[in-house]
C-alpha cells in the first residue's frame, strides 16, 4: 500500500480540568514514511512520551484524543481494544525507557519473546523458539540460543535493553518507537544501542521514532527532528540542519545547556532559566514565553505563533523569528 505509515494533523490529547479540557499534547502534525526516522526532542515533561503512547493507543483512559491520527490511511482515533491488539506489537512496537520494568522478572527471556511471537503469528513452539533466537541475534545478544534460558535479572542493563529491542522486533513490526531507550544506560552503552537501532532501521526497512532530551543523540540518529515544548511542536526540520542553525529560543537553549565533547570549564553550561509548565496549563500564547529572553510584547502572551519557514523543510513557531528573523534571536 502506498502512502505514509503514520499521519497526524492537529493531534491533541487533553485531560479534564476544572475549567474545561487541558491539552497535554496540542496540535501535533507529522508524516512518517517507511524506513524514515523521526527524532522527538524536548525536556522531561514536554509531552514526548504521551505523544508516543497515543500513537500506540496506550494513553491514559481519561485522555481525550482529537484531530487526525492515521496508520496507513486508517484512523486510529476511537479504535476498540480488540482493534488495537493486532496493531500494537504486530505493526507498531515500543522500546521503553526502563527495560527492568518492561520485562517480566519471573519469566525467562525466551518465554517472553516466544509468547509475543505466538500472540501475533500462527506458529509452532519450535518456530516461535527459532524466531526468538533470530531476533535476539538481530538485537546483538551474544550466544542468543543460550540467552533463551536467562532471566532479566541475570543480565546487565545494556543486555536487558537489547532483549527489550528483540521483544519489540519479535512480530515483525514496521515501526519501532524508542521512548528514551538509552536514558538509564552508560554513555558507551548508549552509543551501542543507538547504533543498533540505526542498523535495524536500515537493514529491516523499519520506520523509527526516537524520543530523547539529548540533542547529541538526535544528531546520531538523523532523519527529521521535532522539538516539542509543553506539548506543542516549536521547530521541525532535518536533524542536522536544525542543530546547525536552530531558530527557536527553546532549541537554542537546549543546545547551550547540554555538555558536548567540546565543552570546557572556561565555557560553562547555560541552563534555561525557570521551569517548564505543567502539561495542560499553558493556555493561549507562545508556550515558551515565561522562560524566553526575547518575548515580543503584545504577541507572545496572547497569540500562539504560527509556522514560519526558516529554510527548505525547516520551520519554526516563534513570533520573534517571524518578526526579526535570526537577528532577533539570543
Amino acid at each position: 500500500m502506498s502512502g505514509p505509515l503514520v499521519r497526524a494533523e492537529g493531534l491533541t490529547v487533553a485531560f479534564p480540568g476544572r475549567d474545561g479540557p487541558r491539552p497535554a499534547v496540542d496540535g501535533v502534525s507529522l508524516v512518517l514514511e517507511r524506513g524514515q526516522s523521526l527524532v522527538i526532542a524536548g525536556e522531561s515533561g514536554s509531552g514526548k512520551s504521551l505523544l508516543c503512547r497515543t500513537l500506540l493507543g496506550i494513553q491514559p483512559e481519561t485522555a481525550a484524543v482529537s484531530g487526525r491520527l492515521e496508520w496507513k490511511g486508517r484512523s486510529l482515533i476511537g479504535l476498540t481494544e480488540a482493534e488495537w491488539r493486532p496493531l500494537r506489537g504486530g505493526s507498531i512496537a515500543m522500546v521503553f525507557q526502563d527495560p527492568t520494568a518492561a520485562l517480566n522478572p519471573l519469566l525467562t527471556v525466551g518465554r517472553q519473546i516466544m509468547d509475543a511471537v505466538r500472540a501475533h503469528r500462527r506458529c509452532s513452539g519450535a518456530e516461535a523458539r527459532a524466531r526468538a533466537i533470530e531476533v535476539l541475534g538481530l538485537a546483538g545478544l551474544p550466544e542468543p540460543e543460550r540467552r533463551l534460558a536467562s532471566y532479566p535479572f541475570e543480565l546487565s542493563g545494556g543486555m536487558r535493553q537489547r532483549v527489550a529491542i528483540a521483544l519489540a522486533l519479535s512480530a515483525g513490526p514496521e515501526l519501532i518507537i524508542a521512548d528514551e531507550a538509552t536514558t538509564n544506560l552508560d554513555v558507551s552503552i548508549q552509543a551501542q544501542i543507538v547504533n543498533l537501532l540505526i542498523r535495524l532501521r536500515r537493514e529491516l526497512g523499519l520506520a523509527l521514532i526516537f524520543v530523547t532530551h539529548d540533542l547529541d543523540l538526535a544528531a546520531e540518529v538523523g532523519g527529521e527532528l521535532m522539538v516539542i515544548y509543553a506539548g506543542q511542536p516549536v521547530e521541525t526540520g532535518e536533524v542536522r540542519q536544525v542543530l546547525a542553525d536552530p531558530c527557536h529560543p527553546y532549541t537554542r537553549g537546549l543546545l547551550r545547556s547540554a555538555p558536548t565533547l567540546r565543552s570546557t570549564r572556561a565555557e560553562p553550561l547555560r541552563p534555561i532559566p525557570g521551569q517548564a509548565p505543567r502539561l495542560g496549563t499553558v493556555g493561549a500564547g507562545a508556550p515558551f514565553r515565561d522562560r524566553c529572553s526575547v518575548v515580543v510584547e503584545g504577541l507572545c502572551a496572547l497569540r500562539r505563533p504560527g509556522w514560519t519557514e526558516a529554510g527548505p523543510g525547516h520551520r519554526v513557531a516563534c513570533h520573534r523569528f517571524a518578526r526579526d528573523g535570526r537577528a532577533g534571536l539570543p
